[in-house]
């Protein structure tokens, strides 16, 4: 009977169809192979392949996500995770200092993203111990913010999306530096609280940021990232711009404060109450924001202080 395959043909369709199967499980296995990215502190982490369930524990790595293309990704964040717009819709589990680890973990996160200059060194060690892989996300000038990009991309599966962005960031860095590198390099001190008053040291992203401005931190030898300075130590060394960067409402009170000294030169014309929040986010919004500084302090500097 024609209609009727023989044994040997039944055996081949047989072993075919084993193979095809035995190949499909190995397309699907393949698919969760795990493989190793680094971070930004050099570090190898284990993740299955992308898309990733992902939680960050840093408003400015939420926004880097975003910006790389793997916000879709990101299924829980911490409090003031508000740039871009779309992370206002992330769950909170709580912030930068201390989040509910037992929420976490009940999340099932792929990795969790975390930030080494500023987060809870504790809990970071917990989530360490936990088991859970950890991806250090850390910028410590405006030239890491590209670099930082792609390598998140890389960890999402986004680099399309992370090269595109890293690219409009090193051009817009470099319009900066063409428009301000130039000047004429005013002495800055950058307040960050007003008692006791707290500046920035030489570590600090603010450094920087000031030296993209074609300023100079008055305390950029200072090797921590924050200090407290004494009244005298800054009338010491004199600088010729005196920055409140402070809360909404609150860098007009932090500048009075200053005028007692009449010695200082900031005093007749060096007076700059900075109070955008994106200044000191880790993300691309704090380009928008370094622009805005750069204005100032040039503005400012054609009064000659």
């Amino acid at each position: 009977m024609s209609h009727l395959l023989s044994r040997g043909e039944a055996v081949t369709r047989l072993l075919a169809l084993v193979a095809s199967l035995l190949l499909a499980c190995m397309i699907v296995r393949a698919a969760d192979v795990a493989r190793a990215v680094g971070d930004d502190e050099s570090r190898r982490v284990t993740v299955r392949s992308a898309p990733l369930r992902i939680v960050s524990l840093a408003p400015g790595a939420t926004e880097m996500l975003f910006v790389a293309g793997a916000g879709s990704q990101l299924i829980a964040t911490v409090e003031y995770s508000d740039q871009p717009v779309a992370a206002r819709q992330v769950p909170r589990i709580g912030d930068a200092a201390g989040v509910d680890i037992e929420r976490l973990v009940s999340l099932r996160p792929d990795v969790v993203v975390v930030w080494p200059g500023g987060g809870n060194p504790a809990q970071i060690q917990k989530l360490e111990q936990l088991g859970i892989p950890l991806y250090r996300q850390q910028l410590n000038r405006l030239a890491d913010m590209p670099g930082s990009l792609r390598r998140l991309g890389a960890l999402a599966g986004t680099d399309a999306a992370a090269d595109k962005a890293a690219h409009e960031v090193e051009a817009r860095l470099e319009q900066l530096r063409q428009r301000y590198a130039g000047g004429s390099s005013p002495t800055v001190l950058l307040q960050l609280w007003n008692r006791p008053v707290y500046t920035a040291g030489g570590p600090q992203l603010m450094t920087d940021q000031l030296q993209l401005c074609g300023a100079r931190n008055v305390f950029a030898d200072i090797q921590q990232l924050s200090a407290v300075v004494s009244p005298e130590a800054v009338i010491t060394r004199n600088p010729d711009i005196i920055i409140a960067l402070a809360p909404p409402g609150e860098g007009a009170a932090w500048l009075a404060e200053w005028k007692r000294f009449g010695s200082l030169k900031a005093i007749r014309h060096g007076l700059i109450a900075f109070e955008d929040q994106g200044f000191s986010r880790l993300g691309p919004s704090a380009i928008d924001a370094t622009e805005l500084l750069c204005q100032r302090i040039a503005a400012v500097s054609r009064g000659s202080y």
